[in-house]
């Protein structure tokens, strides 16, 4: 097999996974589009306005999956046909993904204060459910516990996020993940005592933990596109020699 059908071989079968990825998340975000209430029912003290942001995150899953899929399409079809004009239009696009790639982490390592405006965001976002239906709502309550539990810690922030929640105002206590193991009752002294982080903190750790598992991640898929940009144009080249 020559270096040009070897190099259209990969091209097609490295496009049919692109292809498989944007149809999984095509079909997450139009499943969550028409079965919203399975998704928005956890979150269902919240306002109209955080519940309509919600929901258009299945829309941007469902515009991602579309984007993947005519990416697919352009770099496997254009391979498998020979056609110069759909690999330089795979070319172009994975090219602008890229570079939107390398601006976007420029933005986050330069200016690191969008870590906490996420954290803002994700305090509106999240607040009011757990001062509503944490202790009411079964799903809210095993989420958070589940979370809570795993990572050691409480809350988003800490244990002020429980201050005069529907929880502490009925049983008088806040959540034992927000207290020492030794401590039998927490109390709001015995929680103010322990200052267990809140889970976002816990979250940015465990993410700094494995940030070369991240890095790594990263580098392969700049690799990847970096791959199928090369490919495209070698093929494209090929083509127009012959």
């Amino acid at each position: 097999m020559g270096v040009f059908m070897c190099i259209k071989l990969i091209m097609v079968v490295f496009n049919l996974l692109i292809f498989l990825g944007g149809g999984v998340l095509l079909g997450v975000g139009i499943w969550a589009t028409v079965d919203s209430n399975s998704f928005v029912h956890i979150f269902v003290s919240i306002s109209a306005e955080t519940a309509t942001q919600i929901l258009n995150v299945a829309c941007l899953l469902i515009a991602i999956g579309a984007v993947l899929i005519v990416i697919s399409f352009l770099g496997c079809y254009g391979a498998q046909q020979e056609s110069q004009c759909l690999l330089i239009t795979f070319f172009t696009v994975i090219l602008i993904i890229f570079v939107a790639q390398l601006v976007g982490t420029v933005i986050i390592l330069v200016n690191p204060s969008k870590i906490r405006q996420a954290e803002d965001e994700l305090k509106t976002l999240l607040k009011p459910v757990l001062q509503e239906e944490y202790g009411t709502n079964e799903q809210v309550t095993k989420l958070w516990n589940g979370t809570m539990n795993d990572l050691k810690c409480c809350g988003l922030s800490g244990y002020e996020d429980f201050i005069n929640s529907n929880y502490v105002n009925r049983s008088h206590v806040y959540p034992s993940q927000c207290c020492n193991s030794t401590v039998t009752t927490c109390t709001k002294t015995n929680a103010q005592a322990s200052d267990v982080q809140g889970c976002f903190e816990s979250i940015l750790a465990l993410i700094q933990k494995h940030i070369p598992i991240v890095g790594g991640v990263a580098a392969g898929i700049c690799a990847l596109e970096l791959a199928a940009m090369a490919a495209s144009i070698y093929l494209y080249c090929q083509i127009g020699d012959v």
